[in-house]
């Protein structure tokens, strides 16, 4: 034909699709692997840090309100006292977290009044936990600036 057909000359080689294929097809088959428990799940943090005998170094449960001047109020679950007030230009990261957490607890129907547990580790890991969902939150995967965000209400003389 004249200049008007098209040019194969630039496809991708047949060798490469079959490869991106079979990549896709592994993928998968690993993926059904772990979710029908052929091969283990790798353990979670949670779980490395019992198997590992990682005990806690402090550990507070808190409540988080919003109040009509729209500050997120952290208080003591035990005691009741006021441990930081968040404004509108506070951590970003803490009014975030907290957000979803309450989300979720929406969505689920569950009980908004029940308090977080926020522990800090012997290896240093500080977590967030929603006792009502479930939820695990491994604050340190966050980075240092977000974990010392919270770590300060834990141990309110921390730096980071």
């Amino acid at each position: 034909m004249s200049g008007h057909g098209h040019s194969h000359d630039n496809m991708v080689p047949p060798a490469a699709i079959a490869f991106a294929g079979a990549l896709i097809v592994a993928s998968f088959a690993l993926v059904a692997s772990v979710r029908s428990n052929i091969l283990p799940a790798a353990p979670t943090a949670a779980e490395l840090r019992t198997a590992q005998s990682i005990g806690k170094v402090r550990e507070r449960m808190l409540h988080f309100a919003d109040t009509a001047a729209g500050d997120v109020l952290i208080t003591d679950a035990q005691s009741g006292v006021e441990v930081a007030r968040i404004g509108q230009e506070g951590s970003g990261f803490i009014r975030g977290v907290m957000r979803g957490l309450a989300r979720e607890r929406r969505m689920h129907g569950l009980d908004a009044s029940q308090p977080f547990r926020l522990t800090l580790w012997q290896d240093t890991a500080v977590t967030l936990v929603d006792p009502t969902t479930g939820r695990t939150l491994e604050l340190n995967s966050f980075g240092s600036t977000n974990r010392a965000a919270f770590l300060k209400l834990l141990v309110p003389e921390a730096q980071n």
